[in-house]
């Protein structure tokens, strides 16, 4: 990082994919770009050494290439989307909606993929020494240890995955919803509340909630996922899916609800009727019941049936309020 207000991040390397394309004041925006897609993160620094940043980001992955020799301990919070990330023992996890995460950022380089194509959340990092510096000068009455915080989170620097815990998410969802004015101050208020929450968090009632997988099988769902996504005209079923991945059926489906968040039948229904959804308006000169066979349903009624279902109407109620827009 370059410039006067993030003097104390100047160690932190986000890589040659990431562009700042905007700054103002203590606030900067920086653009992550992939073949896939591109993401953004709007990045204010709240006091020397602590910085909370809003992730914005719609691609299917993208190749990290942050690196920081500084200590760093960061606190992310997963508001929508899906995101999968590899631990340092070769273990894949996925942050959902709802889910917090707190690291060093010691094992943050390397490829990410984002299962939906899409991440929305917010991330707060404390370079350590600095952080703790300015908190002890900004606010006396703050107790918090980042070290011990550290070391209380993230022993042997590892990653701690937080879920349900409620009076967290209160105060992310509220810092999605902060005030333009006097926004700084709000985000010093709410940095003081976030450590002195995590100082009464105990990590013993957390644990074992986040399931990790071996890459050898998210890879192989993941072909699974490309196999069905790319050939919308077949209806597989689980067993059909199990030989080919070469796994059982029951960790077929434990596997692919980790990494996509929904179980596979569900998922498949989900993704063609989405796809209905844009033929219908883009391909106009079909009829519901060519759609529905390219969809590899044989029964238009079926296929109606599905369609609302999931886009909450019929077929030819969703074509006709599109072409009355």
């Amino acid at each position: 990082m370059k410039g006067e207000i993030f003097d104390s991040l100047d160690s932190a390397g986000f890589g040659s994919n990431v562009h700042e394309v905007a700054a103002e004041g203590e606030c900067r925006v920086l653009r992550i770009d992939d073949d896939s897609g591109e993401g953004f993160m709007t990045m204010y620094r709240v006091f020397d050494g602590v910085y909370l940043m809003y992730n914005d980001l719609h691609l299917r992955q993208c190749i990290s290439e942050y690196h920081n020799p500084e200590t760093v301990l960061c606190i992310d919070h997963c508001r929508e989307g899906r995101i999968e990330h590899e631990n340092a023992f070769g273990g894949r996890y996925y942050m959902e909606a709802g889910d917090l995460r707190i690291d060093r950022r010691v094992h943050h380089e390397g490829r990410v993929d984002l299962p939906l194509s899409h991440y929305h959340g917010l991330s707060i990092g404390f370079v350590q020494g600095a952080a703790q510096a300015s908190l002890k000068r900004e606010m006396p009455f703050l107790t918090a240890d980042i070290e011990a915080l550290a070391k209380k989170f993230c022993p042997d620097n590892k990653e701690m995955i937080l879920r349900d815990s409620e009076l967290l998410n209160l105060l992310f969802s509220q810092l999605y919803r902060a005030p333009k004015s006097r926004r700084l101050e709000y985000f010093k208020v709410k940095t003081a509340e976030l450590l002195l929450l995590l100082e009464r968090t105990d990590p013993a009632e957390h644990t074992g909630q986040r399931q990790y997988f071996p890459v050898s099988r998210t890879e192989k769902v993941k072909e699974i996922h490309s196999l069905i996504t790319g050939s919308l005209d077949r209806s597989y079923t689980v067993e059909e899916l199990s030989e080919i991945s070469g796994m059982s059926s029951a960790t077929l489906r434990k596997v692919f609800r980790a990494v996509y968040g929904a179980p596979v039948y569900q998922y498949i229904k989900s993704f063609k009727m989405k796809a209905a959804a844009a033929m219908l308006i883009s391909e106009a000169d079909l009829t519901i019941s060519e759609i529905s066979q390219r969809l590899g349903y044989d029964n238009a009624s079926k296929f109606s049936a599905a369609f609302k279902d999931v886009i909450g109407v019929t077929p030819q109620s969703y074509r006709n309020r599109q072409e009355e827009m």
